[in-house]
């Protein structure tokens, strides 16, 4: 059977698309990536404007003459109330339902505490923007994504809770929670056509990865993997992707963990 991409070169053709945190990194690349198969695009940042309008651009230059194809929004995703602007904002600029949502938006702390040493503060906001935002963003979806099939709701959570390691405590604990979450909701869009599913990336060359980290601890990333290097943000947008087409509709409540074998 030829795959969804060579029979249909634009899977997603004019679907519309929310990719939070997708002004940099793995959402950056995400985003990119479901335009180049024909979706509309909302580009969600909290504080880099600039790079947001980059984005925007590049995706915009791929269907030079058409209106635009992808617009910015500025939205915090533990605000309940920035969360629902966001979505109004995607329905109002394409006048269209929403039909996809990624959620990539996400936090570290680069200290890489113990637990015994994590603060309160640093906890707090760890799950404020990672498990809450995950869950408004989530809740929001369910609530307004197009029903009757081709709707997704895809959350970012990381290989970290499959191979837990020192360091990560409030971090991993944050994104054991979304896995959680995406299985149970799944379960409850019965009859939405709606999917929910869990991307978790293993060590990915971001800025966010390599901030705080020595070169010893990035080489040490290199040598425990099985393709002995760093996965990039390209590895992981096809998997994301896939599962926003109508060809994963079979795939739902799953964490699909993309690591090249690291967990």
């Amino acid at each position: 059977m030829a795959s969804t991409t060579s029979a249909n070169p634009l899977p997603l053709k004019d679907r519309v698309a929310i990719v939070t945190g997708s002004s940099r990194g793995i959402g950056r690349v995400v985003a990119i990536h479901l335009a180049e198969l024909g979706a509309k695009l909302v580009i969600n940042y909290t504080s880099s404007s600039d790079q947001a309008d980059l984005v925007a651009t590049q995706i915009n230059s791929l269907y030079p003459g058409d209106a635009p194809r992808a617009v910015t929004v500025k939205a915090d995703v533990s605000d309940p109330s920035q969360v629902k602007f966001l979505f109004d904002s995607a329905e109002q600029a394409f006048s269209s339902t929403i039909h996809i949502l990624v959620n990539s938006a996400g936090v570290l702390d680069p200290k890489y505490p113990k637990i015994a040493d994590t603060s309160l503060e640093d906890f707090d906001r760890t799950f404020s923007v990672n498990t809450r935002g995950s869950f408004l963003c989530a809740k929001e979806a369910a609530n307004r994504l197009k029903h009757g099939g081709g709707g997704r709701i895809i959350l970012m959570s990381s290989s970290l809770v499959a191979a837990p390691m020192p360091g990560f405590g409030a971090y991993t604990a944050s994104k054991a929670a979304i896995e959680a979450m995406v299985n149970i909701l799944a379960k409850e869009l019965k009859g939405t056509g709606i999917t929910a599913n869990c991307v978790a990336p293993g060590p990915i060359a971001t800025d966010m990865f390599f901030t705080g980290k020595t070169k010893e601890m990035v080489q040490k990333y290199i040598d425990e993997s099985p393709h002995n290097r760093l996965g990039q943000s390209e590895d992981v947008a096809p998997v994301v992707s896939f599962l926003a087409t109508d060809a994963s509709e079979w795939v739902n409540g799953q964490t699909i963990r993309v690591n090249a074998g690291y967990a």
